[in-house]
């Protein structure tokens, strides 16, 4: 292991839960554990870039004390692009649950196998 892994270990961790999040939605059958997967993987791409938007010795760009150097303040943009993902993860969550409701009812079942042979029985 190289300095820079140490260095970069919150991009280590959001790669680690990013693969963690795709593994979990292409090897797990149930509707619902591929909708955490998705949820591991939303998590990571928002550490990663809350990550990639912290600068060690930068302070948060709120001027408190009179106008201060541009260059001291901390990127805004990742943070409000993660705030912005976290809605719109919240969103599709919710989407998806809902569909998964109408599915369970529908067939009830949420295992994919079980509903594509269900579905290939009804002739569609």
């Amino acid at each position: 292991m190289g300095p820079n892994l140490l260095n970069n270990y919150g991009q280590v961790i959001a790669m680690l839960m990013f693969v963690i999040g795709f593994a979990n939605l292409l090897f797990h059958k149930n509707m619902i554990k591929k909708i955490i997967g998705f949820n591991i993987m939303d998590s990571s791409i928002y550490l990663f870039l809350a990550q990639m938007g912290y600068i060690k010795s930068h302070i948060v760009p709120i001027a408190t004390d009179g106008a201060a150097s541009v260059d001291q303040y901390i990127n805004p943009i990742p943070t409000g692009l993660v705030l912005t993902g976290i809605v719109v993860s919240v969103s599709v969550t919710a989407l998806m649950l809902s569909l998964c409701v109408r599915l369970y009812r529908r067939y009830n079942t949420l295992d994919l196998d079980e509903i594509t042979t269900m579905l290939r029985k009804e002739g569609r």
